[in-house]
């Protein structure tokens, strides 16, 4: 299969075109190399990319079209994956422009380049963020969506509202998947995860807000790409089944593992891997933030048969891995 993925020098676009190419798809990547971090890091992961034959990359930003119509028409995919974003619920509040330029009109671009290409499936990025001020628990995909805490969320979910006004009017089967907390190897070093080892083996103070009283369903990033790829040919058709929207081949689909795990509990399991104890740095709950997610992953199941099973343990072991092999070669 032919396969068009936007970010593949991202985090979760490099592993997601990482699996593809293992199982035998050819890859056109595309990303714009934003400095939003190292970019140095960014080019670790196409050169690695770069290593199989079937990667052909595109340098570019989403918000330029032409650029974006050249690569789509070169690489003439069936299927496209759009993972690009400005991501980072914090920096939404220091920079909201950043996220109207790259999650509104570079979504809008890709859901016209894909109606151009009439590609037999679009799969797109969201977040758990856009839950929002939701009270009851875990999230299902079908509760309302309506209550965005940041201009992050707010685009994620109108990028939703777009992509379903574009299955209906033009029948592209278009799958959306919210994304919940999405940790390990290669990971951005805005994350959590990466500040708090990063932090811990450098003997500096990690901050933890709402004094540690947040719960989050981590899903470790192998998991992730594994239920996005279960996912690619798993169109959606109207009338196929209750998921799916009664006017367009639209669903959308939570990936999580299920299970929210303490903040404490998540610093705790760092500590072990490193053998070294955080100083911590205990702050207010920020703005924009929520105290749990806790995704209901049984339409992913349903689906896929498959549900992410990595634990936390597990995950934060196979980072510090990643980490300390990066790092300590550089």
């Amino acid at each position: 299969m032919r396969v068009f993925v936007t970010g593949t020098a991202g985090f979760i676009g490099f592993h997601l075109a990482r699996k593809l190419l293992e199982r035998g798809h050819s890859v056109d990547g595309f990303d714009g190399m934003t400095p939003y971090y190292d970019v140095t890091l960014k080019e670790a992961r196409h050169a690695a990319l770069a290593r199989s034959p079937g990667f052909r990359p595109h340098i570019a930003m989403l918000e330029d079209m032409e650029a974006l119509t050249r690569a789509v028409t070169a690489a003439e995919p069936e299927v496209i994956v759009h993972l690009a974003a400005q991501a980072g619920v914090r920096y939404s509040l220091e920079n909201p422009r950043a996220y109207v330029d790259a999650n509104l009109v570079g979504g809008f671009n890709i859901l016209e380049v894909a109606r151009m290409r009439g590609v037999a499936h679009l799969l797109m990025a969201s977040t758990s963020s856009v839950y929002g001020g939701n009270q009851d628990v875990p999230f299902l995909e079908s509760e309302r969506a309506d209550f965005p805490l940041t201009l992050y969320a707010a685009t994620k979910k109108a990028n939703e509202a777009m992509a379903h006004s574009y299955a209906h009017l033009w029948a592209i089967p278009t799958t959306m998947f919210r994304f919940f907390t999405v940790y390990g190897p290669w990971g951005r070093p805005d994350m959590a995860l990466f500040k708090f080892v990063d932090a811990i083996e450098k003997g500096r103070p990690i901050d933890i807000y709402n004094r540690g009283e947040m719960q989050r369903d981590f899903t470790y990033v192998g998991d992730l790409v594994e239920a996005i790829t279960r996912l690619v040919d798993r169109a959606p058709a109207i009338g196929a089944d209750a998921s799916v929207s009664p006017v367009a081949p639209f669903r959308v689909v939570n990936i999580g593992r299920g299970e929210p795990i303490g903040l404490l509990d998540f610093i705790e399991a760092i500590e072990r891997k490193l053998g070294k104890t955080a100083i911590r740095n205990y702050l207010e709950m920020q703005k924009g933030d929520v105290p749990r997610t806790f995704a209901d992953c049984s339409l992913l199941e349903q689906l896929t048969g498959y549900r992410p099973q990595t634990s936390v343990e597990e995950g934060v072991s196979a980072f510090v891995d990643w980490y300390r092999d990066y790092y300590g070669a550089a």
